[in-house]
């Protein structure tokens, strides 16, 4: 975590029967060159999936971008495609996942919930979410206004989460 250059935290619900929809929203931070992190970026995430599955399950996501090259790719839409097998119940999951084209120096954990079984082949996104943004700061910021450019001011939910990061990160 200390080595982390930016994180970005997810939530997602996947439900399906042959056909799974996952979808969600979360936030992104990156640190400056002084160590800081930066305000809050909003982000939508969806992915759908075609196989034999079947159940539910509600993920948490912490991804670690672990170097300034990875974060940079905040501002584009992230695409991957892959495959996976994986099971889900209760609070235990088990599983295996491959990509099509994994993003170089990132870090995934992952919290997983529900009852969900199956074998699929997977496409999804990861992007900015304007309207949220929007929403958030009044006005209109682009993603690198707010985690490379320093337009906007952190609000204090943001810095109070940031301060919670470094604290964790010290452990």
């Amino acid at each position: 975590m200390r080595k982390a250059q930016g994180i970005i935290l997810l939530d997602r619900t996947k439900a399906g029967f042959i056909f799974a929809y996952q979808g969600g929203n979360g936030v992104a931070m990156v640190k400056d060159r002084h160590g800081d992190w930066s305000p809050v970026a909003h982000l939508s995430a969806t992915e759908a999936s075609l196989g034999f599955q079947i159940g539910g399950e509600q993920n948490f996501f912490v991804i670690l971008l672990m170097t300034t090259n990875a974060t940079q790719k905040l501002t584009d839409s992230i695409i991957d495609f892959g495959g996976e097998a994986r099971g889900t119940a209760g609070d235990q999951s088990s599983g295996v996942e491959g990509q099509a084209n994994p993003a170089d120096a990132v870090l995934i954990y992952s919290d997983r919930k529900g009852l969900y079984g199956g074998a699929t082949i997977k496409g999804g996104a990861i992007s900015p979410d304007d309207d949220a943004n929007q929403i958030y700061y009044g006005s209109y910021v682009t993603m690198s206004d707010i985690l490379f450019d320093q337009k906007v001011k952190p609000t204090a939910t943001a810095t109070e989460l940031a301060k919670k990061i470094s604290d964790y990160s010290k452990q």
